[in-house]
């Protein structure tokens, strides 16, 4: 067998703490853990900025000479200078979004979701723009594309013309921590966080796109006595969609309901998850939804939406709920309070939807779109 020396543009590799380092840094960084594993006869060239890559004898690392966590100065890197620096190289992964345009080495990108398209007002104009046009670039000029889910896959199709044969899937992972943790170790992190016996959990960005004034109107709508009895809790970093929470919290009189906890710390959130009674997660567009499946890892029952990534996210397990539709939302969020049997069933088929999911198969499904890329032509 041959072998192949892969360079992975992996820009997005963060360098510091804070809710930044979910998402695509996670999905980076536990692909790179994997890869070596996947295809012992592939080495690699890790290219990053401030980011740190796993240690690999295989694993190679070669930082920029500018500090790419900086956008604009990242695209100059990336478009003008890093085509020059890809000599050797059988193939470049551009393991977010892009590839260089100029370099002549064969690539392959991934492309986590469209959300730049669906819900431009999260970003500012000019990063808007460059990522559409450079994403929908990208992934012509790429040999393979990567999506996350079969979801994204769908809308490369639907909204960027890529053809479904040149479309590879590589389902994220759930890190081994996310289990079912001892009932003392849990209690104890509630009596340190200040938290009941019962409580909903949402966690996640606070923006617009993640639906949580939909959530507020459902929760409001229980009775008075279930609400100061069950709190729902909003864990996750203060995004710019968080006045409107706030707004809401006030308009629908939840202040001594509803908790704001910020964000929390990587470690923590299996016990967040754990301590929960249930996970909400109302958004209306994901590329995968990785809390709902750390949350059904868990044994924890997931409420979430019927819409783009999410079905797929929570498979059999997760009750799933049309978005715009406060009304069904409080119904399921009463159904998880009374609603045992369900609860039991949920918990169960969460662990085993969960179980399939691993990061060693994100990497297997990685290398095998790279040998379709080196070996095709």
């Amino acid at each position: 067998m041959t072998t192949y020396h892969i360079g992975l543009s992996a820009h997005l590799l963060s360098g510091q703490t804070g809710y930044r380092r979910a998402g695509i840094h996670g999905y980076i960084l536990n692909t790179l853990h994997h890869l070596p594993d996947a295809d012992p006869e592939l080495r690699y060239t890790v290219f990053v900025g401030e980011g740190d890559p796993p240690v690999h004898e295989r694993l190679a690392v070669r930082r920029s000479r500018f500090p790419t966590s900086s956008p604009p100065l990242r695209i100059v890197w990336e478009q003008a200078l890093q085509p020059f620096q890809l000599g050797g190289l059988d193939l470049l992964h551009g393991m977010a979004f892009t590839t260089p345009l100029l370099a002549r080495t064969p690539a392959v990108v991934t492309v986590y979701d469209l959300s730049f398209v669906f819900y431009p007002e999260r970003l500012p104009a000019s990063r808007r723009m460059y990522l559409r046009a450079l994403t929908g670039l990208s992934c012509r000029h790429a040999r393979r594309v990567i999506a996350i889910s079969r979801s994204t896959a769908d809308d490369l199709q639907r909204v960027l013309g890529v053809p479904a044969d040149r479309i590879d899937v590589a389902l994220p992972g759930v890190r081994e921590e996310y289990h079912p943790l001892p009932a003392g170790e849990v209690a104890a992190f509630r009596a340190g966080n200040d938290l009941p016996e019962r409580f909903f959990l949402y966690l996640g960005t606070l923006e617009p796109r993640k639906n949580v004034p939909l959530l507020l109107e459902a929760y409001a709508a229980l009775p008075e006595a279930t609400r100061r009895a069950v709190p729902l809790v909003l864990v996750g970093g203060k995004g710019w969609g968080l006045e409107p929470i706030r707004a809401a919290i006030v308009r629908l009189g939840l202040q001594h309901q509803v908790r704001l906890e910020g964000y929390a710390a990587d470690e923590s959130l299996p016990l967040w998850y754990n301590a929960a009674s249930a996970f909400v997660y109302p958004s209306v567009y994901e590329g995968w939804g990785m809390p709902v499946v750390e949350a059904l890892a868990c044994g924890t029952p997931v409420l979430t939406s019927n819409a783009s990534s999410l079905p797929e996210a929570g498979g059999d397990a997760a009750l799933l709920l049309p978005p715009h539709d406060w009304r069904a939302w409080s119904e399921g969020l009463r159904r998880a309070l009374e609603d045992d049997d369900w609860r039991r069933e949920a918990a169960g088929r969460g662990l085993a939807h969960a179980a399939g999911l691993t990061w060693a198969g994100t990497a297997r499904a990685t290398v095998a779109a790279y040998r379709k890329a080196l070996e095709g032509h």
